[in-house]
């Protein structure tokens, strides 16, 4: 409750660090990610309840009976490092840091250097609370760096650190996946997000629909669609069948619809949070200008609020299916490769085997043919890509929740933990059992 009561100051902090827009702020770092918190909760105690503290065996051998008495005692692993990521610095660390603390494991809090301020209101009201409780506030502690001096992998290194929680760049989780033996180690990094457009009711309704995903934090989110996929000879819907142009054309003017607008952009958008993000967009749309069709070239927006703040609307290029040089990576900026594929099943496949190749945490389909989407199904689960199917309206198609949606599979690149189901906690503690004589314990 205490953390909820700080949502006010934890949304503008959050805002001014990482350029999120101040409702998107407010919820997806504050009682969005803090419900997150209290799913994990939810599985530890769960987790831990399941073991029970005592047991009796009895067993004939011959003619003598034995009866032993066990009692089993839940050790926790040790200490747990969260190394928190710079866009959306609570979303994962709060029920790394509770699934942690619940089963007995101090933590150690490292946040992104250039997202300090938000991990400091938790671990300095978590610290607080533990004080006040009459427990030792070093329960939790708060370790900054600075982007020139990193420390991380101090701590990954220290023996004494037996469970690592890391959200951040696929290439030092990666790094962490190849090299960390011998300890618990949960990792989010990245994913090459998909749409596939096979058939659709509205085009103007799954256009809008996109656009809002693609637009939202300018596609800074781990959610964020990047390659939109339809079909060479276009797209059926209602109102007759839509050229591959007219598709692109739909789109394009639906990014346009938020990006023309100050109040739109800006409480969509938001900020690019890093130059290294902007330098990276007009890199590619240098190359793009070359190698594809530029369909809208990215471009600032003056923010009504915050007139000097770093900005930048989406590019978006029209590519075809097999130029994976350009597209089968994930671009972490405002970025919409529109993918002129052979057909929908194609697109389907390529889409659920990039997502295996370089991962994937959301995928999205739209179409209005439940065969077709039934066949489709069994590609996205054996990629483990999660599947949002025919998203229009007020349900944004890259929100995630907590207690009914399992964010990240850990079956494909994208992660090796999901937030949350049971494997997130249970081997944060162990299980150590005794056992003596029943008699023995009888007369003792």
């Amino acid at each position: 409750m205490r953390l909820y009561a700080r949502n006010f100051e934890m949304a503008n902090s959050v805002m001014h660090v990482t350029g999120q827009s101040y409702t998107q702020a407010f919820s997806g770092s504050g009682p969005n990610a803090l419900d997150r918190g209290v799913e994990a909760l939810a599985y530890a105690a769960k987790a831990m309840r399941d073991v029970t503290p005592r047991a009796q065996w009895r067993r004939a051998f011959g003619k003598e009976e034995v009866a032993l008495e066990k009692a089993y005692a839940l050790v926790p692993r040790g200490v747990g490092l969260v190394i928190c990521c710079a866009s959306f610095p609570t979303w994962n660390a709060y029920p790394a840091m509770f699934a942690s603390m619940a089963t007995g494991n101090p933590v150690i809090v490292k946040p992104h250097p250039i997202a300090i301020l938000p991990m400091a209101i938790v671990v300095q009201e978590c610290r607080a609370v533990l004080s006040e409780h009459g427990v030792d506030p070093n329960v939790v502690t708060l370790s900054v760096d600075t982007l020139q001096a990193p420390i991380a992998q101090a701590y990954v290194d220290d023996p004494a650190v037996q469970i690592i929680d890391f959200t951040g760049s696929p290439r030092y989780g990666g790094h962490l996946e190849r090299t960390v033996t011998g300890k618990q180690l949960f990792t989010e990094t990245a994913g090459l997000n998909s749409v596939v457009i096979e058939s659709c009711d509205e085009l103007p309704a799954t256009a809008r629909a996109i656009a809002r995903a693609a637009c939202l934090f300018s596609a800074q989110m781990c959610t964020s669609p990047q390659n939109i996929y339809i079909p060479r000879d276009g797209v059926l819907t209602k109102n007759g069948r839509k050229t591959f142009d007219d598709v692109t054309k739909a789109i394009v003017a639906a990014v346009d619809d938020i990006a023309h607008s100050p109040a739109s952009a800006a409480g969509i958008m938001g900020c690019i949070q890093a130059r290294a993000s902007v330098d990276l967009v007009m890199r590619l749309q240098d190359v793009c200008e070359i190698e594809a069709s530029v369909l809208r070239r990215a471009t600032p927006y003056v923010h009504p609020d915050y007139p000097a703040a770093r900005t930048l609307t989406p590019l978006v290029v029209a590519v075809d299916a097999g130029r994976t040089d350009l597209y089968a990576e994930e671009q972490f900026g405002p970025v919409l490769f529109l993918i002129r594929a052979e057909n929908a099943k194609a697109a389907v496949s390529e889409a659920t085997m990039l997502a295996r190749q370089h991962g994937a945490i959301s995928s999205y389909l739209y179409s209005t043919d439940d065969a077709f989407i039934d066949c489709s199904t069994s590609l996205y689960e054996a990629a483990g890509a999660n599947l949002s199917i025919n998203l229009h309206g007020a349900m944004w198609a890259n929100f995630a929740a907590a207690y009914s949606d399992y964010h990240v599979s850990g079956l494909n690149p994208a992660g090796n933990a999901c937030l949350a189901d049971l494997a997130f906690v249970t081997s944060r503690f162990r299980i150590v059992q005794r056992r003596r004589p029943a008699a023995d314990r009888a007369t003792s």
